[in-house]
């Protein structure tokens, strides 16, 4: 059976996903906390906290991903960082 067949869910533990492939795509000065993103075979995106990499999952297709870099993009996310 393939990690395609129904294994893949939201929340899985990260680490049943393998160590491999795993990417920081953007990071700054935050101490090394950061959000880790993972490209599944089916074309799903799967995110950790790499702080936490046995941790929860999330799973997005590719149209979630999208749409939420082009709502940053747009700025909608904005407040999320006001702080």
């Amino acid at each position: 059976m393939s990690i395609l067949d129904g294994l893949v869910y939201n929340g899985m533990p990260a680490a049943d996903l393998g160590d491999q492939g795993w990417e920081c795509p953007w990071s700054g000065p935050n101490g090394g906390q950061c959000v880790e993103t993972k490209q599944l075979a089916d074309g799903r995106v799967a995110v950790r906290q790499s702080t936490d990499p046995a941790g929860p999952a999330l799973i997005y297709t590719p149209e979630e991903i999208a749409a939420f870099v082009a709502g940053v993009k747009m700025g909608l996310a904005d407040h999320l960082a006001a702080g």
